[in-house]
């Protein structure tokens, strides 16, 4: 549904006052992006929907894409008697971007959807105001209360799908168990010295290896994974609140309490119980196209659609 115009809050003070509460556009939206050219599409139509102007930068790979992207768009538009000037594409060079940065009183707000270089380049030379989608560093803990077959369900492959298991000390045989299908796609694991003891002789010696530090607090955005020996459910927490981006982090437990404390203590946009993190995406949570997962605490969090494309003003 349209999500301008929605009454958000609607009363009447003591002095008579009416007051509303109001859904609006948030004005110009300005995106820098790397590599996918659907991005292009999902960004056009989320702005177009939500009443918003759309300046975008792609990465210089897909630039070509990108232009013809935009030329449908275009020709779509003025087809329906629609002006094309609510989406704009700027060339993939350094000029372009920052012009776009620096472009205050043009564009509202920049939203970066990409590496996490990209992302710290854009909040630190930004003079418009920033919704970060940031890096998906995720962990999973794998609980001593956990079952086995919900673990090995995990899965390790998009952006948003795990990149470290937490692993508790009285359940670490189960790991060639959990590991043996990770082998047949070639997964890479960081292990640490308990862990890999234990699969030493079940995973293959090509893709096993020691885990250093820089093993932990990294988006491999591959085919790999570290895994990391805890002692008890405050250990894991401590390492997550170390090295989590605030992205997504799931327990793997049928200990309710332990569960309860998981979900209540980690700062993140979503935190999951027994399923993967792989569903952090738009389209999973029934919001349709995203705009990037917003791992900041102000306003956006999460998976970024149509609402989190408005803003409100008051009506008395």
């Amino acid at each position: 549904p349209n999500p301008l115009g929605k009454i958000l809050l609607q009363k009447k003070l003591e002095n008579g006052l009416e007051l509303e509460k109001r859904t609006v556009a948030l004005g110009v939206i300005g995106i820098i992006y790397e590599a996918r050219h659907n991005v292009t599409f999902d960004v056009f139509a989320l702005s177009a929907k939500s009443g918003n102007a759309c300046v975008l930068i792609g990465g210089s790979d897909a630039a070509a894409s990108n232009k013809a992207i935009v030329e449908v768009i275009w020709k779509v538009l003025k087809k329906h008697d629609m002006p094309t000037d609510i989406v704009q594409l700027l060339p993939p060079e350094r000029t372009a971007t920052q012009a776009l940065l620096n472009a205050v009183d043009y564009v509202d707000i920049i939203i970066p959807r990409g590496s996490q270089g990209l992302i710290n380049f854009v909040r630190e030379n930004a003079k418009v105001p920033v919704i970060e989608t940031g890096a998906g560093i995720v962990h999973t803990y794998y609980d001593e209360f956990a079952d086995k077959k919900a673990g090995a369900d995990i899965r390790v492959s998009v952006c948003n799908a795990l990149d470290c298991l937490l692993i508790h000390k009285k359940r670490i045989e189960d790991l060639p168990y959990l590991t043996q299908g990770l082998a047949e796609k070639s997964v890479v694991i960081y292990a640490d010295k308990d862990a890999f003891d234990v699969l030493k002789s079940s995973y293959p010696e090509s893709l096993l290896h020691l885990a250093t530090a820089d093993s932990f607090g990294t988006e491999f955005l591959s085919l790999k994974m570290s895994i990391k020996t805890v002692n008890n459910i405050e250990v894991a927490l401590q390492h997550i609140r170390k090295y989590s981006s605030r992205h997504s982090e799931a327990i793997i437990s049928d200990n309710d309490e332990n569960i309860e404390i998981f979900l209540i203590s980690i700062d993140a946009a979503v935190v999951y119980a027994n399923t993967s993190t792989a569903f952090t995406d738009g389209a999973q949570f029934g919001l349709g196209a995203e705009i990037g997962i917003s791992t900041q605490k102000l306003r956006a969090r999460g998976p970024m659609a149509l609402e989190e494309l408005c803003s409100y003003k008051w009506v008395v």
